[in-house]
Formats: structure tokens, C-alpha cells, sequence
């Protein structure tokens, strides 16, 4: 039998080849680079075959939400959900917005203890409550989301839901006092009544349920000091809504039968309302005249708003009609274009809501001065 030689490596190479032979792998692996670390992105590692956690939900005050509250960023995805019109998701948002604003001042107010008895706090509630029936977001089948500022041709009618407004409506129609755009524009006036009838009758309900909940609660040795002072600011807001209605129901009876007339100070239902209110006020001549002025620019930024909601409207249909060509180019175009009218619409909602709240807000102090 042969005897084995000293010195030779696996498959009888000698010793020095087989050293470099493993050097020259060694320089081969230096060259080809790191290796990954133990545990983490090899091709059969945990990391790479479990499946990847679902992204987190941002927090509410993260810049990718469009509120910085949580509980109104979850009303704007239900409201996406629902698929509203462009219009009332732009009025949706703006009324978010102002939500938004007066609930941060109240928590600014609450930390300075200035909101004991709770009303503001109370009256925020309401407020959310008449919001999410306006816009159909709280639940009811029955729920209607209301236009303020309806696009469609008075020909194109919706209910008026009062037979008194019906029968107003159908006298002014045929009378032949009207042209087509007076006509248009007496049509803004009725629906404006009929949604502010809704909202009161919404608050009406809310402050029912509000006031059953407290008889349950408080005790009744408390309850003759505490109800008295809450009913008392909760009815004056309802006394001031009711007023308001009458004071437009007047209106309309009036201009119903007789026409427009060449006095006529606005065009715009709001700023009307408002001029109303005014006038009846305890403003001095002077103080009149210079809120008929903000009047002016007030109603200018209503009807750069409502240019704006036909623009984003027709905007919309474009879009959908040029989606279903399938040109990338064209939808693209027409995309921008529609984010840019969303964004300039809800921009302004914000600031004519915003204005109207304290005009609002100015004639509100002028009649609680005269008492």
C-alpha cells in the first residue's frame, strides 16, 4: 500500500496552492461587499418573509390630517364616503373649520376657568349636532344634507317642505312681476328660509334632548338654580333663530306680492337677513352706515364664493366625463384644475362663514345692549 504524501491538501493539492487558493476567495468575498447583517434583510430572514403591519393611522394633530382634531377629520371621511357634491363637501368643510376654531378657543377659555357653568361648552355641541344633519353625517335615514347656496335652475325645483313657502312661491311664479333672474334670485331667498327653519328645528330637538338629560341628572335641590340659568341662554339662542325666521318669513310674503322693488339694498339672502336684523338694532346712524358698508364687501365675498362653487361644479362633471376616455394627459390637466377650484372654494367658504359669523356676532351684542 502506498503511503500518503506529506504535505498535499484535499484532491492531493500541495500545501502552499491550497493557501492561495483560500486567498484568493478571501480577496473575492471583500470584493463582492458587506454582508448583511445577522438578522437583518437576508433573502431568508424573519424581516423578509413576515408579512409588513398596516401604516399607522396619523395622530390628529399630524400635517397629513385636514383637521387637527381627530373626531372632525372622522365626519370628513364619513362625509368622502358618502360621496356629497363637491358644493357641500366644500360648505362641510368650511363648517369643520369654524368648528374646529371655536373649540379650541373654548379649551383656551375652560383652562382659564371662564366656561363653569359648561354652556359654551354645550352650546359647541349643538353647534356639531345641527352640522351633522345638515349634511346627512348623523346617522338618520330620514337626514337631508341642505345646499346654502343651490346651483340648480329654479325650473329644476326641490321641495320647499312648507306649504306656506309652496304657496308663496307659486304666486310669485306666476304673477309675471318677476324676470328670469329675479325669479333666480327670489328662488336663493326661499331656499335659505328653508334651510335655516331646518337648523332651528334641529337645535330645537337638541336642546329637548339636552334638557331631559339634565332633569335625570341634577338633583332636585339644584336643579331650579342651575336649569334656570342654562335654559335662560339657550332659549334667548333659540328666541334670536325664531326671530330671525319671521322677520324673513315677512320678507318673502312681502316681495312675493309685490316684487322687487328699486330700493332693494342686496342681492345675496344672507347679507338681506343681516341688513334686517341691522336695522332693527340698537345701532346709532352712524354705526348703520358703517356696517352697510362691511355689507357691501361682505356680499362681494359671497359671490366670489358662490363663482367659485359653479366653477368647481361644472369642474367636477368635466372631470368625470374626460375620465371615462382614458386620456392620462387630459385627466391629469383637468385633476389639477380640480384640486385647485376645491381648494380656492373651501378657502373661501371658510372666510365668508368666518365674516358672516362676525357680523352675526356684532348685531347679536347690539340687541343685547338695548335690553
Amino acid at each position: 500500500m502506498a503511503t500518503q504524501r506529506l504535505g498535499a491538501g484535499p484532491r492531493g493539492l500541495p500545501q502552499p496552492q491550497l493557501l492561495v487558493l483560500l486567498l484568493l476567495l478571501l480577496v473575492l468575498l471583500l470584493l463582492l461587499g458587506p454582508w448583511p447583517a445577522a438578522g437583518h434583510g437576508g433573502k431568508y430572514s424573519r424581516e423578509k418573509n413576515e408579512p409588513e403591519l398596516p401604516p399607522k393611522r396619523e395622530p390628529p394633530n399630524s400635517p397629513g390630517g385636514e383637521f387637527r382634531m381627530e373626531k372632525l377629520n372622522q365626519l370628513w371621511e364619513k362625509a368622502q364616503r358618502l360621496q356629497l357634491s363637491p358644493v357641500k363637501l366644500s360648505e362641510l368643510h368650511a363648517d369643520l373649520k369654524m368648528q374646529e376654531r371655536d373649540e379650541f378657543a373654548w379649551k383656551k377659555l375652560k383652562a382659564e376657568g371662564l366656561d363653569e357653568d359648561g354652556e359654551k361648552q354645550a352650546k359647541l355641541t349643538r353647534n356639531l349636532s345641527v352640522i351633522l344633519a345638515k349634511y346627512g353625517l348623523d346617522g338618520r335615514k330620514d337626514a337631508r344634507a341642505v345646499s346654502s347656496n343651490s346651483l340648480s335652475d329654479p325650473a329644476e325645483e326641490d321641495s320647499l317642505e312648507d306649504p306656506r313657502l309652496e304657496k308663496l312661491w307659486h304666486k310669485a311664479k306666476t304673477s309675471g312681476k318677476f324676470s328670469s333672474e329675479e325669479l333666480a334670485k327670489l328662488w336663493r331667498e326661499f331656499q335659505h328660509h328653508k334651510e335655516k327653519v331646518h337648523e332651528y328645528n334641529v337645535l330645537l330637538e337638541t336642546l329637548s334632548r339636552t334638557e331631559e338629560v339634565q332633569e335625570n341628572v341634577i338633583s332636585p335641590f339644584d336643579v331650579s338654580r342651575v336649569k334656570e340659568d342654562l335654559l335662560h341662554s339657550k332659549h334667548a339662542e333659540l328666541k334670536d333663530r325664531l326671530r330671525g325666521i319671521n322677520q324673513a318669513y315677512d320678507r318673502l310674503r312681502k316681495v312675493s306680492h309685490q316684487g322687487y322693488g328699486t330700493e332693494t339694498e342686496f342681492e345675496e339672502p344672507r347679507v338681506i337677513d343681516l341688513w334686517d336684523l341691522a336695522k332693527s338694532s340698537n345701532f346709532t346712524e352712524k354705526e348703520l352706515e358703517s356696517f352697510r358698508e362691511e355689507l357691501k364687501h361682505f356680499e362681494a365675498k359671497i359671490e366670489k364664493h358662490n363663482h367659485y362653487q359653479k366653477q368647481l361644479e361644472i369642474s367636477h362633471q368635466k372631470l368625470k366625463h374626460v375620465e371615462s376616455f382614458g386620456d392620462p394627459e387630459h385627466v391629469s390637466r383637468n385633476k389639477e384644475k380640480y384640486a385647485m377650484l376645491e381648494e380656492k372654494t373651501k378657502e373661501l367658504g371658510y372666510k365668508v362663514k368666518k365674516h358672516l359669523q362676525d357680523l352675526s356676532g356684532r348685531i347679536s351684542r347690539a340687541r343685547h345692549n338695548e335690553l
